[in-house]
């Protein structure tokens, strides 16, 4: 094994494979991290070691998959450098990263920025376009050949595929989008959800909170009280796996529908109140559930919570009384 070491930051993506088999080319033994928050790669806290294993297999890269979503969610409350076009705060979020690495953007002044703040100064190399960047300290005292290192500049990508062929490497992603807080719909939830902090009633933020904002048909029902349907049989499942104690779980006995569930609602079944809330929420899933004669009609629902189930029946609610508690 070779004494020299570096870290580097892998996307999953062409460019940061890329990066980290040229470095490896040199002698170096490379450690790649793959950052996961349930803003983007999420899923794949379930498959760690299959991921890690298998992106060994394919490139020859020994990967850790770090889950640092609470901390990731903290710095949303208020980043240094803010936000993108939606709720994407990108400068803070390289900073935050090599921040957590130390042992893109593609503008000079920002990654100079990205490098003073992460403390990563003189230390930081991007192997692909390392020769149109000023020389770092790697470079200097002769662990990395800055020769060898590239002047890659732009977002066409066929001088990346030629260098993947060249490692032998002819299977790799397709360009994605990636960060959901980049999405203005999706990112327009999570804003008000940090604006309005409507699930909590304690304030916490909670990476489950995040999870069940990315499904479904999303309501505010009368109250303040935060709601989501199912659309389909996948999100049914995921919704049901995300459920709390103390969340109420709805969903229709007789007739195929949607999954649905009120997030920590503070009132109790047993009360007047509770009763009137659940009837709505139970509406809903009529209402988004399945048809009897081609008509929606009245239909058993059955409501569980903190391991207690108890059933009633009602009518689908109008479209004009929860078309203004859709977000």
């Amino acid at each position: 094994m070779s004494r020299d070491a570096a870290i580097g930051l892998f996307s999953g993506g062409l460019d940061s494979i890329l990066a980290c088999r040229m470095i490896q080319a040199q002698g170096i033994t490379v450690l790649a991290l793959k950052f996961v928050t349930p803003f983007f790669d999420d899923h794949l806290l379930a498959r760690r070691e299959e991921y890690c294993a298998e992106i060994l297999r394919k490139y020859g890269i020994t990967v850790q998959v770090v889950d640092c979503g609470l901390e990731y969610m903290e710095l949303l409350k208020n980043p240094k450098y803010g936000f993108g076009k939606n709720f994407n705060p990108c400068v803070d979020c390289k900073i935050f990263m090599l921040t957590r690495a130390r042992p893109m953007s593609q503008r000079r002044d920002t990654l100079r920025v990205i490098e003073r703040e992460s403390g990563c100064e003189d230390i930081l190399l991007r192997p692909l376009c390392a020769k149109r960047l000023p020389e770092t300290k790697p470079e200097r005292e002769g662990v990395v050949d800055r020769e060898r290192l590239l002047d890659f500049t732009g977002r066409g990508r066929r001088r990346q595929m030629e260098l993947a062929e060249g490692f032998g490497i002819r299977e790799y992603p397709a360009p994605a989008g990636g960060c959901i807080l980049t999405d203005p719909n999706l990112g327009g939830r999570i804003d008000r959800y940090y604006r309005d902090r409507f699930a909590s009633g304690d304030g916490r933020l909670r990476e489950n909170d995040i999870r069940l904002l990315l499904l479904g048909r999303q309501f505010h029902l009368p109250g303040g009280h935060w709601f989501i349907l199912g659309r389909n049989q996948q999100e049914n499942d995921r919704i049901q796996a995300l459920a709390d104690e103390e969340d109420w779980v709805l969903t229709m006995t007789e007739r195929p529908g949607p999954t649905g569930l009120a997030r920590r609602p503070p009132l109790s079944l047993d009360q007047p109140a509770g009763d009137e809330l659940c009837r709505l929420a139970a509406g809903l899933v009529v209402r988004f559930g399945g048809k009897k004669e081609g008509r929606g009609s009245r239909a058993e629902v059955r409501v569980r919570q903190a391991g207690n189930a108890s059933k009633m029946i009602v009518e689908p609610l109008e479209d004009s009384r929860f078309l203004d508690w859709r977000f």
